[in-house]
């Protein structure tokens, strides 16, 4: 109801609580390529595995509802592993949101050169991560507090996103196919930073979401809410200056149409993504192998020990 004050914050919680990558899942393995979009060059790619858990809230991967013990009291996890290239390798990022909103994440990050964890400081979660063009902040269209954001709802409309079949897609089969055959999303366009995907016309809630830190690098995102999953395929950025700075595109791959192992799950599966920054004509593009799988994403990987453990 566009006359609710707090309309926006409301989808902002659905979004917190929606079926975005189930109650778990692993993006395993997960290319990152840094791309100028002038000349097309790939500068850098990053290999990674990425993975998720929700301890609370879940609905169909046992145990369910929540996973216990929790001692932390935590909502969610996320556990990212750097595979490649060497000066990189072994790099890995920890992260553990509360239930209670109003606590702030806790994060750490492991550094292979330095074979130790340091925790994160809150402002380092709006920096360039690994030299990309993405901020922690920006992982799955938003990865934060709600009350970090005051959220504004601008209307609902019907607007063109990236949601399709991936087995019906052109595929890279040039790199990254893998033992099982599977090969992920090409791209194509102005410097290789657009996915080569179809798109569909769907009605999406458009929300914006001003930082309470006046400090924070952007001025305001605007993201575009899918209705039917609560994913958030589409957001733009906006510099403090308040000028178009990125522009941020997740395709959706229905699960149907992918491994077989996701088939029947009902996730919508993140499946590429590309980040451009209009204002240095460069982008960061991604490339998923994305796998609703409890048994590669265990509770124990989501502790500090595991870092350490993993890293030695």
């Amino acid at each position: 109801d566009a006359n609710d004050p707090r309309a926006g914050e409301k989808l902002a919680w659905n979004y917190k609580y929606g079926y975005n990558w189930g109650d778990s899942a692993a993006i395993y393995p997960f290319y990152w390529k840094y791309r100028d979009m002038d000349s097309g060059k790939v500068e850098r790619t990053i290999k990674f595995n990425f993975h998720f858990l929700n301890f609370k809230g879940r609905v169909n991967q046992e145990p369910v509802p929540e996973i216990t013990p929790n001692p932390s009291d935590l909502f969610r996890a996320i556990y990212v592993q750097v595979l490649d290239p060497a000066d990189v390798r072994n790099t890995q990022l920890l992260i553990h949101r509360a239930s209670d909103d109003l606590k702030r994440d806790n994060s750490w990050l492991y550094l292979g050169f330095q074979r130790r964890v340091r925790r994160l400081a809150t402002g380092q979660v709006t920096d360039a991560f690994l030299g990309s063009d993405l901020m922690i902040e920006d992982f799955e269209g938003y990865n934060g507090r709600i009350s970090d954001m005051n959220w504004t709802y601008k209307g609902t409309r019907y607007m063109l996103m990236p949601f399709y079949n991936h087995n019906d897609m052109n595929l890279d089969t040039d790199t990254h196919e893998d033992d099982e055959g599977y090969q992920v999303v090409a791209f194509g366009g102005q410097g290789g930073c657009f996915p080569e995907i179809t798109w569909q016309l769907r009605k999406v809630y458009e929300v914006e979401a001003v930082p309470v830190d006046e400090s924070h690098p952007l001025q305001k995102r605007v993201h575009y809410m899918d209705a039917q999953t609560f994913t958030i395929p589409r957001t733009v950025s906006y510099d403090r200056k308040g000028s178009l700075w990125k522009t941020f595109t997740i395709g959706q791959a229905h699960p149907d149409h992918h491994l077989p192992k996701n088939k029947g799950t009902g996730v919508s599966i993140d499946d590429a993504f590309s980040m451009i920054d209009v204002q240095a004509s460069h982008c960061t593009t991604g490339q998923f192998k994305g796998q609703v799988d409890p048994e590669l994403s265990k509770p124990q990987m989501f502790n500090v020990q595991h870092m350490r453990a993993t890293g030695s």
